[in-house]
């Protein structure tokens, strides 16, 4: 009785460790995608999306002359929202260097309301973006860069191969205790035709809830 009842312990505990995993896994995906190779060139740069000016654009628009930074974020993930300033101000900064930014929303609304296009507008325009805040419509464009996090953030060269990939910095709630800030020295080295010295740190936030692909009938 006592190996039975061990047994049966061991199986819940299993069960609660792939309950666990499953709910923290990005919605709409069986594996997490793999991320764009460092030196990969952007994907689906032709693909027309929403910006919250009402304007249809597409990454290929986007490229900077220095530069071009895409970060996938969204409006409701907590992780997203502690380092939205820090986003906002990197993407205002650089964009008036030469760099193209864009921040891409690839969320399934149908999942978190906030994340609607409307709450998109109203946010960018709260926090003064001055570079594109588009909708990723099927979440195709997360998927093909390998995107799992919000925020994650892809940079890449003037010549348009991916640089740097990963998180903003070190702290995402104590701004003041940040000590590595990869991001934005990716984007100085960058901007000056200089070497990343960090090219990967690890995505951290809430989980992409991807749009269910389409099924035909």
């Amino acid at each position: 009785m006592r190996h039975r009842a061990m047994v049966w312990m061991a199986s819940g505990l299993l069960l609660t460790a792939l309950s666990v995993r499953a709910q923290e896994a990005p919605k709409g995906a069986a594996d997490p995608p793999q991320p764009l190779a460092l030196g990969a060139v952007a994907p689906m740069s032709d693909v027309k999306m929403m910006n919250v000016d009402g304007k249809s654009v597409a990454l290929a628009d986007l490229r900077g002359t220095k530069g071009t930074l895409v970060v996938f974020t969204c409006n409701h993930c907590p992780w997203a929202k502690a380092w939205e300033t820090r986003i906002v101000e990197l993407g205002n900064t650089y964009a008036k260097r030469g760099v193209g930014v864009v921040a891409v929303n690839s969320n399934d609304p149908s999942a978190y309301p906030e994340d609607a296009y409307e709450a998109m507008q109203a946010r960018a325009k709260q926090r003064g973006m001055a570079f594109p805040y588009v909708v990723d419509a099927t979440s195709d464009l997360a998927r093909a860069f390998g995107a799992s996090h919000t925020p994650e953030a892809f940079l890449f060269d003037r010549k348009g191969k991916l640089v740097y990939h990963g998180a903003i910095d070190d702290n995402a709630k104590e701004p003041e205790k940040v000590t590595a800030r990869w991001l934005r020295d990716a984007l100085e080295a960058t901007v000056g035709g200089k070497a990343v010295a960090v090219r990967e740190s690890k995505a951290l936030g809430c989980g992409i809830k991807y749009r269910a692909h389409a099924t035909s009938s």
